[in-house]
């Protein structure tokens, strides 16, 4: 996890930025040409679609939807077949039109035709199609996915009329790895959102996304506390990105950044030279500590059903020194003879997980920043796929990971979004032509094989500096460039202005937003829970508890914010409902049990933001910062923070006052 990182790590990096936005678009620090910045010639007549399709061949004419038109499905799999049944109900929403999906060998004019052949077409690989518009509109893919990524061009070149320039492509992505990464590390995401982000990312033709996320645990009761996943819940992120042809790969950090699980196991923490214990980091000298860290990837990857696992093993040392910590040296000597270093304990505790997911099929990531090549005994596995985001100072540069064989991602800073922090620049890397060859701190002059692609990162690391809707507005057009940039067709338009333009113009992906988030209309309320009690203020001070009260006539002003959740302000008292109290991470309140609060209202104060669901005319809040739920605390009725699942929510019927 990316949290909590020293100032001077991120000055350093501020200060290479600021190097790289001073030199001319197309030119390395070297001034020789940035290979990411050749633009392929102009293809005639293009249709408009993002990422870009890599070639097009315009020809006289036109596709067009006829009536009664079909989605033809030729030969499928069990996949495809359930993808046109989707497709049909996507197209339902961008054309209007409703389309039957039938099995036949040929379509009919202005019918769409689906088909899949791996025998013919292998020069598609395993994602990418043909697209061939005239009188009628024929996607072709070697695999599922190949035809999935077909009608996510279709949606976008028949939404409105339905129609669709004449002409041919043939569109296969140039990186294998074109990837999302988000933290719910301490912080819950809720479905929806996730949701939500995958049927963009599908319609982008991204096709990975990295969780960090806690599984409530079995094996460790203890550790699961708010901010985790349900193993139901994970199952159904499982089954979306299924939905989605989205890869998932899951982590949980190791051996630094553990607090979330190492609160409650002191016995297992990396204590100093003077004795003092370091709850975000495992003692990887003790045999207890490997066993009891792959207990948990064994119990999460159970539910993941994941093909890569990622260990994070980034900021081990973060804010200290291996000095600091000699037990790790003479663990090192006493392993693996006098030459080695606490590099090496480091390298070795990497490798031994990377074993033990390898075991069972899997393939291991990890963050670059921990390898610094003074491991000088224990060489770090070739086949541990490193993601390099940070570089600069003593940390190997990617053409030298590259040079070992391994897999290699661009994960770079400049490519992160942080709640409270650091936040992409997407218009001046759509600008200087940013592509996946530019690292933090080198930019390569040739494209390796085992250079797989690129992802955006968004980080919790102030969890109250925003809501997840506002983190998912300001992802919109950083998930359209990292997918037009790992797609690799050439850019769509020449300036930064008309790329976002298009972007804006095509919108998100069909049944993006199939949810109200904004169910009632301003006004004030009684907020009636049952027994016909009230949602009151139990005091006029701020920082006094609200409580469900019985013959009180107390109202509530409710009004929607710009990001999708509403304020509510006690017409008694003039203050608002708010989650102030209970344990911290990351700056947000993250204790279920903890006791509601009425505070002095501040239109920037993301825990006076509350999210309203509907069902059978009732009403269930979540607080817009710690995604936990409302509920009345036992017989003396105080609102309290509970998380779902354990508590039921108190729901609660608006009646309009006034």
């Amino acid at each position: 996890m990316k949290v909590g990182r020293r100032r001077g790590i991120v000055a350093a990096i501020c200060s290479m930025t600021a190097l790289a936005a001073a030199l001319l678009p197309g030119t390395t620090a070297a001034g020789a040409p940035d290979p990411g910045t050749a633009v392929a010639p102009a293809m005639a007549e293009a249709p408009a679609v993002l990422p870009a399709l890599r070639e097009w061949r315009a020809e006289s004419g036109q596709f067009k939807l006829a009536p009664g038109a079909r989605i033809v499905l030729g030969h499928a799999d069990a996949t495809t077949a359930a993808d046109a049944r989707r497709f049909a109900a996507e197209l339902r929403e961008v054309t209007g039109r409703t389309l039957a999906v039938v099995t036949a060998r040929a379509g009919r004019p202005g019918d769409i035709v689906l088909r899949q052949d791996a025998t013919a077409h292998r020069d598609l690989g395993d994602e990418g199609y043909r697209l061939r518009s005239g009188d009628r509109l024929t996607v072709t893919g070697a695999t599922s996915a190949g035809v999935f990524y077909g009608t996510r061009t279709v949606l976008q070149l028949l939404r409105g009329d339905g129609t669709a320039p004449a002409g041919a492509t043939r569109d296969v992505p140039e990186y294998r790895e074109r990837g999302v990464g988000v933290c719910a590390c301490y912080i819950h995401i809720s479905l929806d959102w996730f949701e939500r982000l995958m049927r963009d990312m599908a319609q982008q033709k991204l096709n990975q996304l990295w969780i960090e996320a806690k599984v409530k645990s079995d094996v460790d009761p203890e550790s699961a506390f708010w901010g985790y996943y349900t193993k139901d819940e994970v199952r159904r992120l499982v089954a979306m990105a299924e939905r989605h042809h989205i890869e998932l790969i899951p982590e949980i950090n190791s051996p630094g950044h553990m607090d979330p699980y190492l609160e409650h196991h002191p016995e297992l923490q990396l204590k100093d030279k003077n004795g003092e214990a370091s709850p975000p980091r495992l003692d990887i000298t003790r045999p207890e500590a490997f066993t009891y860290y792959t207990s948990l990837v064994d119990e999460a990857l159970d539910v993941w059903d994941a093909g890569s696992w990622h260990m994070g093993a980034d900021e081990y040392m973060i804010g200290s020194a291996y000095p600091d910590f000699p037990q790790l040296q003479a663990y090192a000597t006493e392993k693996f003879g006098a030459g080695a270093t606490p590099d090496d304990a480091f390298a070795d505790f990497v490798n031994r997980v990377g074993e033990h997911v390898r075991a069972e099929g899997r393939t291991l990531r990890i963050w670059n920043d921990g390898l610094l090549g003074r491991n000088t005994v224990v060489p770090l596995d070739r086949d541990v796929a490193v993601e390099h985001w940070l570089g600069g100072g003593s940390t190997q540069k990617p053409s030298a990971l590259l040079a070992e064989g391994r897999p290699v991602m661009n994960s770079a800073y400049a490519l992160y979004l942080v709640r409270g922090g650091f936040t992409m620049n997407t218009r001046q890397l759509y600008d200087s032509g940013w592509t996946p060859l530019r690292f933090e701190g080198e930019t390569l002059t040739t494209r390796p094989a085992n250079l797989t692609g690129a992802k955006i990162s968004m980080w919790p690391d102030n969890g109250a500096a925003e809501t997840e809707n506002e983190v998912e507005a300001k992802a919109f057009m950083p998930l359209r460039f990292i997918a037009q940039a790992t797609w690799g067709g050439p850019r769509p338009s020449a300036s930064y202005e008309d790329f976002e333009a298009l972007a804006r113009g095509i919108g998100h992906a069909p049944g993006w937003s199939n949810t109200d988030r904004r169910p009632l209309p301003d006004g004030t309320y009684a907020l009636a829970g049952p027994g016909r009690r009230s949602l009151s203020p139990t005091a006029d001070a701020a920082g006094s508890t609200v409580a469900f009260a019985s013959g009180d006539s107390s109202a509530w002003d409710l009004t929607a914010t710009a990001d999708g959740y509403y304020t509510l302000r006690s017409t008694r008292t003039g203050l608002c409902l708010d989650a102030d109290r209970g344990k911290r991470y990351l700056g947000a309140p993250l204790e279920p049990g903890a006791e509601l609060t009425q505070e002095t209202c501040a239109a920037d104060r993301r825990t006076q933001r509350w999210q309203l669901t509907t069902r059978g005319g009732a009403l269930t809040l979540t607080n817009a910062v710690s995604q936990l739920v409302l509920a009345a605390d036992g017989a003396y009725g105080t609102a309290v923070q509970a998380a779902p699942g354990t508590t039921a929510p108190t729901r609660v019927r608006a009646v309009p006052r006034g």
